[in-house]
């Protein structure tokens, strides 16, 4: 037989919120942890998930934020930056930054940052992207990722400047 011994010890941490917190807080109101959802014209499922999030007067701005985007015909974008902006009445996002994507069809892609309309599922980057691609890597001006009118899938639009490096499959 065991025996089991529990001994009870005094709390590491302070568990009260000093005043100076409290009242920076009550200043600058914010939400941790904020998830916005919904669906797109063209039938993208888009989710959106920020660390921290702030009022600023008809948009929100976000810290840490990603744009999960499950497109009609099954592929899954995800887009993560250090920071962005929401704007609820244009039903954009924008996110700025060091901005990633990954796509489920294996595309890797860095740029300044991504635009997003919410409305449509259309996604536009902000500047140039280097991209690592199934069949090599690309460099482009600006890639627009949108459906079509009359299409059932997204098509991306690599333009403005595109240098291909084509590496073969072995």
């Amino acid at each position: 037989m065991s025996t089991v011994f529990l001994f009870a010890r005094a709390p590491t941490q302070d568990s009260t919120i000093p005043y100076a917190e409290i009242e920076e807080i009550a200043r600058e109101p914010r939400l941790s942890g904020a998830q916005l959802s919904g669906v797109a014209d063209d039938g993208s499922i888009i989710e959106l998930t920020a660390r921290t999030t702030r009022p600023d007067g008809n948009m929100i701005s976000a810290e840490a934020l990603a744009a999960v985007i499950d497109t009609a015909d099954g592929t899954r974008i995800d887009i993560r930056s250090g920071q962005g902006v929401i704007d609820e009445t244009a039903r954009t996002v924008r996110l700025t930054g060091l901005a990633r994507m990954e796509t489920s069809n294996g595309y890797n892609m860095e740029t300044s940052g991504f635009t997003a309309d919410l409305a449509s599922g259309r996604i536009t980057s902000d500047g140039a992207l280097e991209i690592q691609a199934p069949f090599g890597s690309l460099t482009a001006g600006q890639l627009v990722i949108e459906t079509p009118e009359g299409a059932t899938n997204q098509v991306m639009l690599f333009q403005n400047g595109v240098r291909l490096v084509y590496t073969p499959q072995q």
